[in-house]
């Protein structure tokens, strides 16, 4: 069963759970300007025009990006393109934010800066986030807690700072030193 707080989702349609995620990929519509994108969400949750316009500006805004807003994916660099993907996630308010290796495919300079970008976000909105990486450095520099799975299976729950210094697998002992 899947809960958030103390509702039962597991059989919600996942357009009603109020969740949002940021693939790896970004899933940009491409024939869409960074407008757009970032209001499809809104516009999924029937939100009025006013709404919607007030709070694409917000998350513009928020992930540094005024201006850019009639430009295409296609016209961004990596990194913006990732900050769209981002807002649009945002802008919908969401319980849980899910990040699939949302830095993977950008440079390591880039990524570096993004990663404490992304921390920094999610604490001045205080939101659940979920972050999937196979990225070391990136796991133990952005999370509070860390999940260490093995085929599936959770084989460490606990700080970074005890992940590193007190790993209890073997297996990803090697990794870690």
């Amino acid at each position: 069963e899947i809960f958030l707080g103390d509702r039962n989702i597991t059989h919600e349609k996942p357009e009603l759970r109020n969740t949002a995620m940021v693939f790896q990929n970004y899933a940009l519509w491409p024939h869409m300007t960074v407008y757009q994108n970032i209001a499809y969400g809104l516009k999924l949750r029937k939100k009025s025009q006013g709404e919607i316009e007030q709070k694409v500006r917000w998350a513009l805004e928020l992930v540094d990006l005024p201006g850019l807003e009639e430009r295409y994916p296609t016209q961004m660099s990596g990194g913006q393109q990732q900050r769209v993907a981002l807002a649009r996630a945002l802008v919908v308010d969401p319980e849980i934010l899910l990040l699939d290796e949302p830095l993977s495919n950008l440079d390591a300079k880039i990524r570096y800066r993004l990663r404490f970008e992304i921390k920094k976000l999610q604490k001045r909105l205080n939101i659940t986030t979920i972050y999937i990486t196979h990225d070391q450095e990136e796991a133990l520099s952005i999370a509070d807690q860390v999940i260490l799975l093995n085929d599936g299976l959770i084989q460490q729950d606990d700080t970074p700072e005890a992940i590193y210094s007190r790993p209890r697998v073997k297996k990803l002992m090697i990794k870690l030193t």
